[in-house]
């Protein structure tokens, strides 16, 4: 599903002229879907409800006015007010005449006073005073009609929008001080960029797209960079799970995280890998974390690595890192391991070309890798089949084993999320250096420390800080948020329909860490683990809240949560 600018929408709107499809054959299709749409509001009947609708100067006004009709012709007692002057020729105001649709104009009505009255009486509003097309600031009479749609539906009035809450920038998604809230926003075709955008979004209601009968495979459509992810978006892409697969089927997820201060980051993120579908996961996080991970984690391969006086991993680990890297098919890194000159050079050394041996750390890490091979004997099994899938051994450590190249194993997908993201802005010329497929999961805060760019810069236009960085950096890059986005070079970004305040507390992050990083063990490539797994992430914790309240929802609340979501095979 495209998410269009007003201009990329026009364009659409001409091509599907050129394509045989009129502009009047659109606006008959969008009136009735609108009116559907308000039959379906109002309980599935209109009959005797009194619905009043705006109407403007412009096509808005004129599916407007084909809502009406219908609404009319189904019983309904539909009035239309003219909020501004309609063309002398208007067959779509004749027609809505035509079936005794009443119609009122604001020229008849200087004090307002007869627009108070229909809204007072009204059951239903449908506002369809402005779309795509408006730029100017709301004025005049024309402001006065919004404002009080606004009190109208401030006070519990059902509104609906057509196409767009009359003062909502179609592409910016800045709002008039008269623009009001819709209970439901009605998006024609495609939903408007503005609707998915804040402050916009907040005044958008609930966002139902509705067909008006554009042709299938416009070129035009095709060129918009913007899609809007949705259930069957996911559902298309998740990893089958056919009935003779084994563990070794769905990869082996690594999971570098945690320290003596974050414990539960590096638990949140390796149930989440576990609930996400990966055959196998292991948790590699410092010694004195371990046993405790542990001792709550039953399902995840334990690996304890050295660490420093602090608690967090140590660099030295990377030489560990590196002999037993050949078993995993994608790896997580950085949930709760702290910010420190250790966790950067330990991340270059497994990442990054040029990082160069690490100096002892085979010896210190020696008994680590000794207890770390006790878990592996525990699941034996586990990591045969897992190298039944990979086509490595232990020995794919070889792919790191010349100096200078990094730990984890070149070409195999790498997430890295929260102080990794930290870490990460302390290694230089990193895009350069990178030998895998990169994932990474900043929100605003670290996106802004990675570029050195303005939080409020990257908050001012998401969608093209996302893009550009994924460019210059050859990375999916997920911006998280209200509204997540995520971006790869040369393919359309994504935009995730989900604004959730349950989710503003501490640990989602690690849990949507652990989701992807289970998907990429899968073997979904990077965009679509990081567009499957926001999803589900954003699924996952809209059911939590709904039953616990957003307040009071916890990370570990989405734990239990993950794939019930009725599109899993």
């Amino acid at each position: 599903m495209k998410v269009v600018t007003a201009a990329e929408m026009a364009a659409i709107e001409q091509a599907s002229e050129r394509a045989g499809v009129a502009t009047d054959a659109l606006m008959e299709n969008a009136g009735l879907a609108v009116a559907q749409l308000a039959r379906e509001l109002l309980g599935g009947g209109v009959a005797g409800r009194r619905i009043l609708t705006l109407v403007g100067p412009g096509n808005n006004g004129a599916d407007g006015l084909v809502a009406a009709r219908h609404l009319r012709r189904w019983g309904a007692e539909s009035a239309g007010y003219l909020a501004a002057r309609r063309p002398a020729a208007d067959p779509k105001l004749r027609r809505a005449r035509d079936y005794d649709v009443a119609v009122y104009r604001i020229e008849d009505d200087p004090g307002l006073h007869l627009l108070e009255g229909l809204l007072a009486r009204a059951e239903l509003v449908i506002d369809a005073v402005l779309g795509t097309g408006a730029s100017r600031p709301l004025s005049g009479a024309l402001r006065e009609v919004m404002l009080r749609a606004a009190a109208w539906g401030q006070v519990g009035g059902l509104l609906l929008a057509l196409d767009l809450p009359t003062g909502l920038n179609a592409d910016s998604g800045a709002v008039d001080a008269a623009c009001p809230s819709a209970a439901v926003t009605a998006a024609l075709g495609y939903p408007k960029a503005g609707l998915l955008r804040f402050p916009g979004a907040g005044y958008a209601g609930r966002l139902r797209i509705l067909d008006i009968g554009i042709p299938p495979g416009l070129p035009e459509e095709a060129a918009v960079g913007l899609e809007l992810l949705t259930p069957e978006w996911v559902a298309q892409r998740l990893p089958p799970r056919p009935p003779e697969a084994h563990k070794g089927t769905f990869g082996h997820a690594l999971i570098i995280a945690g320290s003596r201060r974050y414990v539960g980051a590096a638990y949140l993120a390796a149930q989440a890998a576990v609930r996400s579908g990966a055959g196998l996961t292991t948790l590699a996080s410092p010694q004195s974390v371990y046993p405790i991970i542990a001792a709550r984690s039953a399902e995840a391969i334990h690996l304890p690595l050295p660490e420093d006086a602090e608690g967090r991993i140590a660099e030295s680990a990377a030489e560990l890192l590196r002999r037993a890297s050949g078993r995993f098919s994608a790896l997580a890194v950085g949930c709760g391991m702290g910010r420190y000159a250790g966790g950067a050079a330990l991340l270059e050394k497994l990442l990054f070309s040029g990082g160069g041996d690490t100096a002892g750390g085979g010896a210190g890490g020696g008994n680590d890798n000794d207890d770390g091979g006790d878990d592996d004997a525990g699941g034996g099994n586990d990591t045969a089949s897992d190298n039944q899938m990979t086509g490595d051994d232990d020995s794919g450590g070889n792919d790191a084993a010349v100096g200078g190249c990094p730990a984890f194993p070149s070409g195999r997908p790498a997430l890295i999320d929260a102080d990794g993201l930290n870490n990460l802005s302390q290694i230089a010329n990193w895009p350069e250096r990178a030998r895998h497929p990169l994932v990474l999961t900043p929100h605003p805060g670290e996106m802004s420390t990675l570029t050195g760019r303005p939080v409020g810069e990257i908050q001012a236009d998401r969608v093209a800080a996302a893009r550009h960085w994924a460019g210059r950096w050859n990375a999916v890059v997920l911006l998280k948020g209200a509204h997540s986005v995520i971006a790869a070079p040369g393919q359309p970004a994504l935009l995730l329909p989900a604004a959730n305040p349950g989710l503003a507390t501490g640990g989602t992050g690690d849990v949507l860490s652990g989701i992807i990083a289970g998907l990429l063990a899968q073997g979904l490539p990077p965009l679509a683990a990081a567009g499957c797994g926001a999803w589900l992430h954003a699924a996952a914790g809209a059911q939590a809240v709904a039953q616990r309240g957003a307040a009071a929802t916890a990370a570990s609340d989405l734990l239990d949560l993950i794939g019930n979501l009725g599109i899993r095979n």
